[in-house]
């Protein structure tokens, strides 16, 4: 009983890992926007931007801190003052020696510094939310890049283990072919060339095979990569070639791009904010600013060492005022150069702008001549389907030649290939049209 629970509970266990590294499309790119280090460091900046909002806000906090110290004064500091100070008789120009402070000193204390006004630091605390959006749109720009990448891998596998099906079809035809003629090659109806070029066509097939398969393996190492995923793991996609051609051919719409939906355009606009936050901030910096500060503490002298006797207290508090009068021009400089910036920005962003235009026209233009070549390559394919059922018909019948199926055989395979080339090239272009329309990602 214990044995039959054990070898269930295993069965479980293996279970649950195969279902874990199957990925559906979608499931492939959620898995990425979670495990891709691209989008865990997004996520870590993120988490640092709250910190440096927080090291702003501390900023204009109290600030405590306490001090402590106890000093030996091996060689009492010891001055020249004149003697008339201490005697009127003294003779004029005499100085007499005097010792200032004792062996022994202390001080301890704490003091307290809050900052009552700064103009700069409001500026920061206005700019805290331009901070936190620039962060989450950086990690929507992340995602974006990752989601992409890992879309267009998943479909470099759907293609390549959908030509490797269509290759095991094409060798199993040629053995029920290679079998055919051997009974017609055996009753002395065809000749042993004709059983030589079905040998060809078989080799050529498996070696084309063992390529297909090699880039099967190599293109699910790019999608584990893609994804974050670990590449020593087995990784099983669930998603075919036919839904996703489907899917992408029911998703086609032609639309003007709005700048806005572009993430692109939304980190730049972010980022502008903040360019303008600085250049106030350095004008803001010739206001002056209020603070305050308190101290309380204790001051220890003593001329044998002792530090437990003869300390005296201190208390002070202040009110202080900076007030910036002259610094060369340096402030006007650097909100000069913030203002530089800003136009920089906007011509950057007026670049762009037309650059999403372009990308979208690029983008439509691809998918509509990729659906053309798609329509034009399945046609073909199904003519070459037609051709080779002909050619076979009529050489069984002994009215067409083995040449003549072997070529035909061949144009099929170059339309096969032909067409599956063409179907990548329109998935990938609809990819690219996602992205250019920013339908890629929409958090």
């Amino acid at each position: 009983m214990k044995k039959l629970l054990s070898g269930s509970l295993l069965l479980l266990v293996s279970f649950a890992a195969v279902s874990q590294q199957a990925f559906s499309l979608e499931e492939a790119v959620a898995y990425g926007l979670k495990h891709h280090a691209d989008v865990r460091n997004a996520i870590v900046r993120k988490q640092d931007t709250e910190l440096q909002i927080k090291e702003i806000k501390v900023a204009g906090m109290p600030q405590i801190n306490g001090q402590f110290q106890y000093t030996y004064n091996a060689i009492v500091p010891t001055q020249l003052i004149d003697a008339q100070n201490f005697d009127p008789t003294a003779p004029e120009g005499s100085v007499t020696k005097f010792k200032f402070g004792v062996p022994w000193a202390g001080q301890a204390g704490v003091a307290i510094n809050q900052l009552i006004f700064d103009a700069t630091w409001l500026v920061g605390l206005r700019a805290q939310d331009t901070y936190r959006k620039l962060a989450d749109q950086e990690l929507v720009q992340s995602k974006t890049t990752v989601a992409e990448n890992i879309t267009k891998a998943y479909y470099s596998v759907l293609v390549a283990v959908e030509r490797a099906k269509i290759i095991d079809l094409n060798i199993a035809r040629l053995d029920t072919m290679e079998y055919n003629t051997t009974q017609m090659f055996n009753q002395g109806f065809v000749e042993k060339i004709d059983l030589d070029r079905i040998a060809v066509q078989k080799n050529n097939l498996k070696t084309e095979l063992t390529k297909v398969n090699n880039l099967i393996d190599l293109s699910k190492q790019l999608l584990k990569f893609q994804m974050g995923y670990n590449v020593s793991s087995e990784i099983v996609l669930t998603d075919n070639l036919k839904d996703q051609e489907d899917k992408t051919l029911a998703t086609i719409a032609k639309q003007e791009v709005d700048p806005e939906n572009r993430i692109e355009y939304q980190v730049l606009k972010t980022n502008r904010q903040l360019l303008e936050l600085n250049e106030e901030r350095y004008l803001k910096g010739a206001i002056p600013n209020v603070f305050f500060s308190g101290s309380l503490g204790a001051g220890h002298s003593n001329t044998r060492f002792n530090p437990f006797e003869r300390w005296f207290g201190s208390s002070a508090l202040s009110l202080g005022v900076n007030i910036p009068i002259f610094d060369s021009g340096l402030r006007k400089v650097q909100a000069e150069r913030q203002r530089l910036n800003i136009i920089q920005m906007d011509n950057t962003a007026e670049m762009l702008r037309n650059s999403f235009n372009l990308q979208n026209d690029q983008a439509t233009i691809n998918m509509t001549n990729g659906l053309e070549t798609l329509d034009v390559q399945k046609r073909n394919l199904e003519l070459a389907e037609e051709v080779v059922r002909v050619s076979k018909i009529k050489y069984q019948q002994g009215v067409g030649s083995n040449l003549e199926v072997v070529n035909a055989e061949n144009d099929l395979r170059q339309a096969q290939t032909n067409y599956f080339a063409a179907l990548y090239d329109v998935l990938v272009a609809k990819v690219d049209l996602d992205k250019a329309q920013g339908k890629l990602i929409t958090e």
